[in-house]
């Protein structure tokens, strides 16, 4: 007849295998579970919003980038919203560093793009579409005239008034020798 301690040698042994096994069929699962996350895309995109929420001010008030102010200053057509707007704190110190120059060819093959885009856009589409285009064609021919040194008034004109000032501009940075047709 064994001892007692065999007995409990055995048991013990067997314990330590069943949880051994649970262990690897947990995480046998576990692997699989991010397997199957990866392969649907849902792992890339959980990382994807930690980043986006990391790189978000922690303030609970947001107010938007200089940059994006005055764009909408300049383009309040191109944007609509009901709605009080947040006022922007006031600028103290030094103002902000201006952002590098892009090289003319950028500029201009910008500017043709833009060009053929608002070409191709359809007369029934949707409203925003054309007016988000005519913004960012507004500002890139802004920059061009910047570029070569033309005087623009398209970030002072009213919006009913900025075809004609497109022409002109379009007319002198031609002149200038930027080719802006294909």
């Amino acid at each position: 007849m064994p001892s007692g301690g065999w007995v409990s040698a055995d048991v013990g042994t067997s314990l330590l295998r069943l949880g051994g096994s649970g262990a690897l069929v947990i995480g046998g699962c576990a692997v699989l579970v991010l397997v199957l996350r990866w392969l649907t895309g849902e792992l890339l995109r959980q990382w994807a919003r930690r980043r986006r929420r990391r790189s978000l001010p922690r303030h609970p008030e947001r107010h938007p980038s200089p940059a994006l102010a005055q764009r909408r200053a300049r383009h309040p057509s191109a944007h609509h919203s009901t709605g009080p707007q947040p006022v922007a704190p006031p600028q103290t110190g030094p103002r902000p560093v201006s952002r590098p120059r892009r090289p003319i060819e950028v500029v201009a093959a910008d500017l043709r793009r833009l060009t053929r885009e608002l070409a191709v856009v359809p007369g029934g589409g949707p409203m925003t579409r054309r007016s988000g285009l005519l913004a960012a064609y507004d500002d890139v021919l802004a920059e061009a005239a910047e570029l070569l040194e033309v005087a623009e008034q398209l970030s002072t004109s009213p919006p009913a008034a900025r075809e004609p000032e497109r022409r002109r501009l379009l007319a002198l940075l031609s002149a200038r020798g930027l080719v802006v047709g294909d």
